[in-house]
């Protein structure tokens, strides 16, 4: 794991290249204040000071004459606004500037050392990647006060997309296990998994999603606990299907070919449980991971099937790729049983949220305003998108069935996200404010600090929502 705390230094007056923020309007007033030299590589490059550029500028007369700033050259560089730098306006900077220390002029790196710092990290296990080793882009910042906060962002960062890049031969349920376990040591808490007879009888619908699956990826329910009893309890919830084949509603082949992917919810829920933890929140966490293969053998739930729920709700199997949902039911009523403050959930849910909003946008679901509210906003506040939509009842009897209490997934292809979420909506606590996150946690294309592969989509809005509601 990337050493994040390491790339960022107290600013002490030691020797660092100058970068200069610009934006578009700062632009040509910079320029005209620079010499000729300077102008013409402006020109030359066509340097206009548009978001994400930079240019690499030689000493003014061939050296500096500023002790605290290396003589070889400085940078220039453009962003959105000059004046509010936001968590991606040095992500360009972070991930292709020569090795050494920076010093932000003019500007405060405050808001913006998280996307210093992310760029850095690359997924290595399996390919010798011909990257910086060890601390080699550092900034050196008055903003010092910001860095544990950031480091923090970028580690969980980091650690969901790794865990959704890890295939899912090497990200098992057994694995997440294992992640979880890892955690839990470290912090003080208490872990729990339940497996076999005891997982099919308390919590049947897990246990009949991941029932084809032989050891080690047999399912499981693995659960974190930590933090004081007298403190507010939380409920974190995430969906763990390790990899996910369609079971005999198979997928095609192209479909499956990002299913290593379906464990990103459980790599948010786990991520998320790490920063509360790290900033010893005061709360009471509970951390629900659903840990399944949805896999094809003799045993795999067929369609037409009817799985009993721990909340004792009967589910028609009309689809049996529509299982995320089945081990998230399960794992919302045993939160609720504990009478939380809040559940929060992630899950790669649906197709039809893509459909919808496109892979940087998460879907989230909240009938509490306030909690809506507030994750929208924090959202916002961090540049960590989410887009809202409704829990509308006017699409429930889209669940109904003839011989059981609901189906899994209703026929056509209408609103599937949303009756996803009603569905969901049947197993969570009426009394309980809850959030269902809808994520794709993956990048199609890559951004400055953002490569093509498994992506963070909202973990850091939901983290501000909570540290601005517990931590102050």
């Amino acid at each position: 794991m990337t050493d994040f705390k390491a790339l960022i230094e107290a600013d002490t007056g030691q020797p660092a290249r100058n970068i200069q923020i610009l934006d578009v309007n700062s632009f040509e007033d910079w320029l005209k204040g620079q010499p000729e030299t300077i102008r013409a590589i402006a020109t030359a490059y066509k340097f206009v000071a548009n978001p994400d550029s930079f240019l690499l500028l030689p000493p003014v007369g061939g050296k500096s004459d500023d002790k605290s700033l290396t003589s070889d050259f400085s940078v220039v560089a453009g962003v959105l606004n000059r004046e509010k730098l936001d968590p991606w306006s040095l992500a360009k900077l972070g991930g292709k500037l020569p090795e050494g220390k920076y010093r932000l002029q003019g500007a405060s790196a405050k808001g913006a050392l998280f996307g210093w710092l992310i760029p850095q990290h690359e997924f290595d296990r399996y390919k010798e990647l011909p990257n910086r080793q060890g601390p080699s882009v550092l900034l050196v910042t008055d903003a010092i006060g910001q860095r544990d906060e950031a480091v923090r962002q970028a580690d969980a960062t980091a650690m969901v997309r790794d865990m959704v890049n890890t295939p899912a031969a090497d990200m098992g349920p057994d694995k997440i296990e294992d992640i979880v376990d890892k955690l839990s040591s470290k912090h003080g808490g208490e872990l729990k998994v339940t497996r076999g007879d005891t997982l099919e009888e308390h919590f049947p619908m897990i246990h009949g999603v991941g029932k084809a699956a032989m050891r080690p990826h047999a399912p499981r329910l693995i659960e974190l606990k930590w933090g004081k009893a007298d403190h507010p309890k939380i409920a974190i919830i995430g969906k763990g299907v390790t990899f996910d084949s369609g079971g005999l509603s198979m997928k095609s082949p192209a479909g499956m070919m990002l299913m290593k992917k379906d464990m990103g919810g459980a790599a948010h829920a786990i991520a998320l449980a790490r920063m509360v933890m790290e900033a010893n929140l005061p709360v009471r966490l509970h951390l629900l991971v659903p840990a399944v293969e949805n896999s094809v053998d003799g045993h795999a739930l067929r369609p037409g099937d009817i799985l009993h729920s721990r909340k004792g709700l009967t589910v028609e199997i009309t689809n049996t790729d529509a299982e995320g949902r089945l081990v998230l039911g399960d794992a919302l009523t045993l939160a609720g049983e504990d009478e939380p403050e809040m559940i929060i959930d992630f899950a790669t849910l649906t197709g039809a949220a893509r459909v919808a909003l496109g892979p940087d946008l998460p879907v989230m679901f909240c009938d509490n305003k306030e909690m809506a509210d507030g994750l929208l906003q924090s959202g916002e506040d961090v540049s960590d998108p989410l887009w809202q939509l409704p829990l509308w009842p006017g699409y429930d009897a889209m669940l109904s069935s003839s011989i059981a209490d609901c189906v899994n997934s209703a026929a056509g292809g209408f609103a599937g996200s949303i009756t996803a979420a009603l569905f969901l909506k049947k197993f969570a606590p009426e009394s309980v404010p809850w959030a269902h996150f809808d994520t794709f946690a993956w990048r199609p294309a890559s951004k400055p600090g953002r490569p093509k592969g498994g992506e963070a989509l909202g973990l850091r809005a939901s983290w501000r929502y909570l540290n601005d509601r517990y931590a102050n």
